[in-house]
């Protein structure tokens, strides 16, 4: 799975403010995709890396820099470069290369340096993530969980042989830092906090909101947040532990241990002391506590100025209604399954698992050509019931590799639908390609008649992951502006694998601007 390993390499790109003047430039990186073995929880073993680093190098321009990063993947595995949406494919020897542009205002983060600080929040698994999830689906098990947590690629000094590897975010008295949380994790959102220090939210998902001021920060799988810390007037004779701990809403097991940094306060000559001063350690909401991540989602607007228009679709061309959640396979003959009663677990959208295509999706579009994949994915569901309520006797799903069609410019409302069926829980849903304008959510089952008129069409954050609450539904908008096929799936690892995506296929505009380009020539094959 490329999605696993990808989770495990967080390439952050910081872009600098650079409006009045500057003149653009193009910046080179290359990126080896290697093995390396490192040494965590007193267990050594090999792990993907980028340029031998975990987490991996950043990427730093400017607003308006072309960036061209070139890819050469060593390793066993298919790699994904995730922050543009294309997939490294690996024959022989893979080569290639990718071209960043900024194509709007606020295609990519935008942020002031120099005091910008990037903490990415991930697992540790002792065993091979690979092995893990293979062996779930041959079984039908869920996956085991992991074995830690970790920030910056640090699990801290909560875990056996750990205390060492621990990261320290140092700051001085009096200043303004810029945070980025990047949620690398596979299957797990996070709670974030520092303790005794309030956090801004100011940016999700590489767009601003309105200033939000919170203790605490949830961030699911794939999603980013930018918070704004200020640090105390004068130096405190203390310091302060950052911790991350999961938001677990699922029926099975999960890793219910936390993972903590130090915030640590260095005086005018950069020098600090942690002897003998107290350690002061955040209060983080319960590990179930929907009320929390419902009313902190809820809360994010979006900034909606002058700078920063909106841009959300006051009128539909196209209306969906997608249920979300999981279900059951049969276990085939001859073999026993783990399972709910005996069965397989799966997932799905409106009842279809998605079966990966024998061939590349997007060169079937390119090619005019629709032989691995069908035209026809349901607009809703084939049967309504309580989906938030008892669910229904039969929860087997059906497979097929179906997308919807859609013509360039279309404007688009899908109302993501939880389903109780072997259990409500979170689903963070990603839209490849686009983003979109979270215009409402609510529990329980949607109401076409009045859910409608509470939709906010005037400031709705706008984002490309978003958690459907659990045992409610959400309601998003967007622009269907960029050709090509793009995925919409959950970016809960095991709930992807297990089949929760779709697919989106926009076709060309009618200006050259607006139409797919060709393959590069030097495009690897399969």
């Amino acid at each position: 799975m490329a999605s696993l390993i990808s989770s495990l390499l967080v390439v952050s790109i910081l872009l600098a403010v650079a409006r009045l003047s500057a003149a653009s430039t193009t910046r080179h990186y290359k990126f080896d995709i290697t093995m390396q073995k490192v040494t965590k929880l007193c267990k050594s073993k090999s792990i993907v890396t980028v340029n031998g680093q975990f987490p991996g190098p950043r990427i730093v321009a400017r607003e308006g820099d072309r960036i061209i990063v070139k890819v050469v993947n060593h390793v066993r595995y298919n790699i994904t470069m995730h922050c543009v949406h294309h997939s490294v494919p690996h024959p022989n020897e893979p080569d290639l290369r990718l071209q960043l542009h900024r194509n709007g205002p606020e295609r990519h983060d935008v942020v002031a340096r120099p005091r910008v600080l990037v903490t990415g929040h991930g697992e540790w698994f002792n065993a091979d993530p690979e092995a893990i999830i293979s062996q779930a689906l041959r079984t039908g098990a869920g996956p085991n969980v992991s074995d830690a947590f970790t920030i910056n690629g640090l699990p801290g000094p909560f875990y056996n042989c750990s205390k060492k590897d621990t990261f320290k975010l140092k700051v001085k008295p009096g200043k303004t830092y810029l945070l980025r949380l990047i949620n690398a994790a596979l299957n797990d959102e996070f709670f974030f906090s520092i303790a005794n220090h309030s956090l801004t939210v100011v940016e999700t998902d590489a767009c601003y909101v309105k200033p939000l001021d919170v203790d605490v920060v949830l961030v699911t799988p794939g999603q980013t947040t930018n918070v704004l810390l200020r640090t105390a007037s004068a130096l405190p004779n203390a310091s302060f532990l950052l911790a991350i701990r999961p938001y677990a809403t699922g029926q099975g097991t999960f890793d219910n241990t936390t993972a903590a940094g130090i915030l640590e306060y260095q005086n005018s000559n950069g020098r600090s002391s942690l002897k003998n001063i107290p350690l002061f350690k955040p209060k983080l909401p319960a590990l179930n506590d929907t009320a929390y991540a419902a009313n902190y989602s809820g809360r994010l607007r979006r900034l909606a100025d002058a700078w920063h228009p909106v841009d959300v679709p006051q009128a539909v061309d196209r209306r969906f209604f997608f249920t979300v959640g999981l279900g059951a396979d049969p276990c085939p003959k001859n073999q026993t399954c783990q399972g709910p009663n005996g069965t397989k677990f799966a997932a799905s959208i409106n009842n279809v698992s998605f079966t990966m295509p024998t061939t590349a999706l997007l060169q079937e579009h390119y090619q005019r050509r629709s032989h691995v994949y069908r035209a026809d994915f349901p607009e809703e569901p084939l049967f309504f019931y309580n989906f938030t309520g008892t669910p229904p006797n039969n929860t087997f799903v059906e497979h097929g590799t179906r997308a919807v069609r859609l013509p360039f410019n279309t404007s688009v409302e899908v109302v993501l639908q939880g389903t109780s069926v072997l259990g409500a829980e979170s689903h963070p849903m990603h839209l490849h390609g686009h983003n979109f304008y979270v215009v409402g959510r609510g529990f329980g089952n949607f109401d076409p008649v009045d859910d409608p008129s509470r939709f906010n069409l005037v400031d709705p954050v706008e984002r490309n992951t978003v958690g459907v609450p659990v045992g409610g539904w959400l309601a998003v908008r967007f622009r269907a502006d960029n050709p090509g096929v793009w995925l919409m799936h959950c970016h809960i690892d095991v709930h992807l694998s297990w089949g929760l995506r779709m697919t989106w296929v926009v076709d060309d505009g009618p200006l050259p601007n607006q139409k797919l380009p060709p393959p590069p020539s030097d495009l690897p094959t399969c």
